[in-house]
């Protein structure tokens, strides 16, 4: 069960310039603004000189002291020297909540990572993968990186099942205030379930030549990550 005392939230790479790429990227922010409500936060950029800044329209600027980032890489993983600092300064964490983009580099990279991690720690480390804040380019690689990181160790859930084991008792005295967040999420959580999880097809207004093809490749310059 999730512990909000031992669990950390990975935003990976959730940036600007992948908007036209990313399938259902609208549903990606959405999913990603539930996830960070009050909790503390690791925030990555890959490349951001190229590949732009964390998408404003996720709104870190309400965690405070909670939000540690955002910390730009070249590695696909998260687990920077700078993250890796910081995960060593919290040996009582034991679930990491990783959720961005993509699912088949980033976000696989970054969970091998902590698995591979998690052998050097007292406590290992778990990490929870929201299913329905996680996407990439082609939707077909979700489900083929899914299973990956499910054999690998990883636990496949979705946004609200994770929040309902962080809240844990209907008869806490905040049970009022999330229960309300949760009924005015409702329409968006389905959304984003139908289309990221279930599968379903939205109609993408951006849906031109991407600029951007896997693992955050530039197609309109020479330079590439």
């Amino acid at each position: 069960m999730l512990d909000p005392r031992a669990t950390l939230f990975f935003l990976c790479d959730i940036q600007t310039r992948f908007s036209k790429a990313i399938h259902a990227y609208d549903q990606v922010i959405i999913t990603a603004n539930k996830l960070i409500f009050n909790c503390e936060v690791v925030a990555t950029t890959q490349n951001a000189r190229a590949l732009g800044p964390i998408d404003p329209q996720i709104d870190t600027g309400t965690l405070g002291p909670l939000y540690h980032g955002p910390i730009d890489k070249s590695l696909f993983s998260m687990i920077t020297p700078e993250v890796k600092s910081l995960l060593d300064a919290r040996p009582q964490v034991t679930s990491i909540v990783i959720f961005g983009i993509e699912s088949h580099v980033c976000v696989l990279q970054t969970v091998l990572s902590l698995l591979e991690l998690s052998s050097t720690r007292e406590k290992p480390l778990v990490p929870y993968l929201p299913l329905d804040g996680i996407s990439s380019c082609n939707s077909f690689e979700v489900g083929i990186a899914m299973e990956r990181m499910r054999r690998a160790g990883a636990i496949v859930t979705s946004s609200e099942s994770l929040a309902f084991e962080m809240m844990k008792d209907a008869g806490l005295p905040n049970f009022k205030e999330f229960s309300r967040f949760i009924k005015e999420e409702k329409e968006k959580t389905k959304t984003a379930g139908e289309i990221l999880i279930a599968g379903r097809q939205l109609t993408n207004s951006h849906a031109t030549q991407n600029e951007i093809a896997g693992g955050g490749v530039l197609m309109d310059s020479k330079s590439s990550l």
